[in-house]
């Protein structure tokens, strides 16, 4: 745990008791603070009073007497209108931070010389990759590595900093609405599409919730800015006017500049040579995940290590789970497990790595559903429709094969079913992916829920397990 100063003897108000909530209390409590918690929801409140903590009906509170209110990040700052404690807070004066925050000013007390260096990572999609691919990168370098925030553990749950430490951390524009003072040594921006829109009020407030990643960066810092989308450039284009090191990382080689890094399917390139051959590399699929590799070079050269561990980190990276990860195999056909991708620009990063594919899809529909999808049908040889978006998928889809099995058990029998028949009549291996384009909140808690629910269900009907990261 990372114990926050600078409200030792104060009360500070924390308020969702979540991952990231629950820990920031007792980050501040090792601290010398005096967190007083409190929670919508009754588990939550009762899990803190376990813990001993001091749990008070914020709503009844005198709101003067706290130095800050620490929200969780699901709780909402601004749209699509601020939560309630949110406003108690601006009526009393008290600032509105989060655990990335409290993680930034438990840093910004430690001298030069016993600071950790610190890479953060940021994207609609790509991130979670990004990061846990940076993270293997780096220990595979022999360096001290610890790798959380947003993915895995709660960023002050993280062991304590040494000045060897480097921390890998994943952050969400959620995250970066509630820092100002979070200042990366190696800052990535992965790619800008529309996501999470009723949270920040359109598309200029999610852009300007992620460009926050950069804001607080030193002058001797690096800004690593994916460009493949006109807010990516912009924000690439902003910081180079500013006079920042940034640099640029495209999937159009030809488009790449001349200080930046560019990807193809299979390789990382610079200065149009490739520099990192990732034909050997079976969890780095497809141009998309050849970019994730070209931000994890980028980074780990950035902190001093060598071009051949860098290169041998990324050749060796064992995957993500949930995000195209192999779960297992039933003779030729292989299922691929990628509910990490909830919305349709993720889903096509998985549909563009296949010739083709037998694809579940469908849960809780982010807007514009599939639509923009219509050039990869082709690929789909059939789908298998769940959840709340069967229906709107299947006209969507079209004359392109489809069922409507609504579950995800009875689509991973079906999909196993139409893929076998498919590898008899052709020869040929067959895939059969999940990647839903949705979120999963009608049917699972979490995507990582249903990834695992997928990962049951392919190895009920007997498939070989394959390893898992």
């Amino acid at each position: 745990m990372i114990p926050v100063p600078g409200y030792e003897g104060r009360r500070v108000a924390v308020f969702g008791l979540g991952r990231s909530g629950i820990t920031a209390a007792r980050a501040l409590l090792a601290g010398g603070a005096i967190p007083i918690l409190w929670d919508d929801s009754v588990s939550g409140r009762m899990q803190a009073q376990a813990e001993g903590f001091e749990v008070e009906d914020l709503t009844a509170a005198d709101w003067r007497g706290f130095a800050a209110l620490v929200l969780s990040p699901g709780a909402p700052l601004t749209h699509p209108k601020p939560h309630w404690t949110v406003d108690r807070a601006h009526d009393a004066g008290v600032p509105v931070i989060g655990d990335v925050e409290l993680f930034a000013r438990a840093l910004a007390v430690l001298s030069p010389d016993q600071r950790p260096r610190v890479v953060a990572v940021t994207g609609t999609n790509g991130k979670s990759t990004t990061t846990a691919l940076i993270g293997w990168v780096l220990k595979q370098a022999g360096l001290t590595v610890h790798v959380g925030g947003n993915i895995g553990i709660g960023v002050l749950a993280l062991p304590e900093p040494t000045p060897d430490a480097v921390y890998v951390i994943e952050v969400s524009s959620y995250q970066l609405d509630l820092t100002a003072s979070f200042a990366p040594d190696v800052a990535i921006l992965t790619n800008v599409s529309p996501d999470h829109l009723d949270r920040h009020g359109g598309m200029e407030g999610y852009v300007a919730a992620k460009r926050r990643i950069f804001a607080a960066q030193g002058p001797d810092a690096v800004a690593l800015v994916g460009v493949d989308e006109t807010w990516g450039q912009g924000v690439f284009e902003a910081l180079r006017a500013l006079g920042r090191n940034a640099v640029s990382i495209s999937t159009d080689p030809s488009a790449a500049r001349q200080e930046g890094y560019a990807a193809r399917a299979g390789a990382v390139l610079k200065d149009g040579e490739v520099i990192a051959d990732l034909s050997a590399a079976r969890s780095l699929p497809g141009r998309h995940n050849a970019q994730n590799a070209a931000f994890a070079y980028a980074a780990a050269r950035a902190l001093g290590v060598s071009h051949e561990a860098a290169v041998e980190g990324l050749l060796t990276f064992p995957g993500l789970a949930h995000r195209m990860e192999a779960v297992g195999h039933i003779g030729p056909v292989r299922f691929i497990n990628d509910s990490k991708a909830t919305n349709a620009d993720a889903a096509r990063q998985a549909l563009s790595s296949y010739p083709s594919v037998f694809w579940i899809a469908g849960g809780v529909p982010k807007a514009g559903g599939i639509a923009d999808l219509a050039d990869l049908f082709p690929r789909v040889t059939k789908a298998y429709l769940i959840g709340e978006a069967a229906d709107a998928f299947a006209v969507t889809l079209g004359s392109t094969p489809h069922v409507v099995p609504k579950t995800l058990d009875a689509a991973v029998t079906a999909a196993a079913v139409d893929a076998h028949e498919a590898f008899l009549a052709s020869g040929v291996e067959q895939i059969v992916l999940l990647s839903p384009a949705c979120a999963s909140f009608d049917q699972y808690p979490d995507f990582e829920a249903r990834g695992e629910a997928f990962r049951a269900a392919v190895l009920n009907l007997g498939a070989a397990p394959e390893a898992t990261a």
